[in-house]
């Protein structure tokens, strides 16, 4: 499984994103991540659907988007229609059933084949909460700071997650990527490939850099010799 750099929009220059999803293109990144956060179930407040419809044509980048918000299944085929390729939700902010029905959109179509699906658990969630719907699911995002503001630092405590359940899904047999996202840099990232995570999303580390090409070269080369 190869593994992935996804620049975090939240950490770029809004006054110029056009030129700024340019750059972490031409630095060949894989995926760009869209915090959407709704200021209830985390304590901040970002954007919605229409932004992505507007990036949509700047940019090559598959939409990785992060639905950090309460009732997230009333959002998700608007967040598709805007251009998502991955979309990932909390299953603190959802009820089984939620849940159960957010999976079926696995079988939507999108420019890039059909739509990826993940749950995402806070640093204090158990593992255990998410298990049963490892099957039914292309990614696993495992928070590694608390959800709602960038800049924070990454959390050590939280690598035996990712490495039990790294294990799990070996054991199973289930191809799924395991996501990380909080405090990211050529460190912290390579602590987490070595613990078994395959996407890394990291915001100030990249575009707080000074220079964005470097900063995504530094990222992969921390990671590609795992």
């Amino acid at each position: 499984m190869k593994n992935k750099i996804a620049p975090s929009l939240l950490s770029a220059d809004f006054s110029c994103l056009q030129k700024e999803l340019k750059l972490v293109e031409r630095a060949d990144a894989d995926l760009l991540h869209l915090d959407v956060m709704d200021g209830h179930f985390v304590p901040n407040l970002t954007f919605g659907p229409l932004l992505l419809e507007s990036l949509r044509k700047y940019t090559a980048l598959p939409f990785d988007v992060h639905l950090m918000i309460e009732n997230p299944a009333k959002f998700v085929e608007r967040f598709i229609s805007a251009g998502a390729k991955y979309i990932t939700f909390h299953s603190e902010a959802s009820t089984p059933t939620e849940i159960k029905k957010i999976l079926t959109y696995r079988k939507v179509k999108t420019d890039g084949g059909y739509l990826k699906v993940g749950l995402a658990i806070k640093p204090k969630t158990p593992l255990e909460t998410i298990l049963p719907y490892l099957k039914n699911l292309d990614l696993v995002l495992v928070m590694t700071v608390e959800p709602g503001f960038s800049g924070q630092k990454f959390m050590p405590e939280v690598l035996p997650k990712v490495a039990y359940l790294r294990k799990i899904l070996n054991k199973r047999k289930l191809n799924l990527e395991i996501e990380v996202d909080g405090g990211i840099n050529p460190a912290t990232a390579k602590q987490c490939a070595l613990a078994g995570a395959s996407i890394f999303v990291a915001g100030n580390s990249i575009f707080r850099s000074g220079n964005i090409r470097k900063a995504i070269f530094e990222l992969r080369k921390s990671i590609s010799p795992i």
